[in-house]
């Protein structure tokens, strides 16, 4: 089960993970660093979001509060299927 955090305790974490990530690439990570955290962050945040919705992209959308059709131009980006990640 996830362990359940508040915004600032989510915040240390990211902060926590993102200078292990520093200090194994000796304080120098790969360029790209940008894309590659939204998109470590993007996938399994769309993922949640729809299985927390039953698969329903609309009810998705208005969950992460951006527009069903940014929700499925983000999904088939990122190849996730809707059907796949219902509960």
């Amino acid at each position: 089960m996830l362990e359940r955090k508040t915004p600032s305790e989510l915040s240390a974490s990211i902060a926590l993970h993102l200078q292990e990530y520093f200090t194994a690439h000796e304080g120098s990570p790969p360029s790209g660093l940008y894309d590659r955290i939204v998109q470590e962050v993007e996938r399994p945040l769309l993922q949640l979001a729809l299985r927390e919705c039953r698969g329903n992209q609309i009810r998705a959308a208005a969950l992460l509060g951006i527009n069903r059709n940014t929700l499925r131009k983000k999904l088939r980006g990122l190849g996730i299927a809707a059907r796949q990640v219902r509960r």
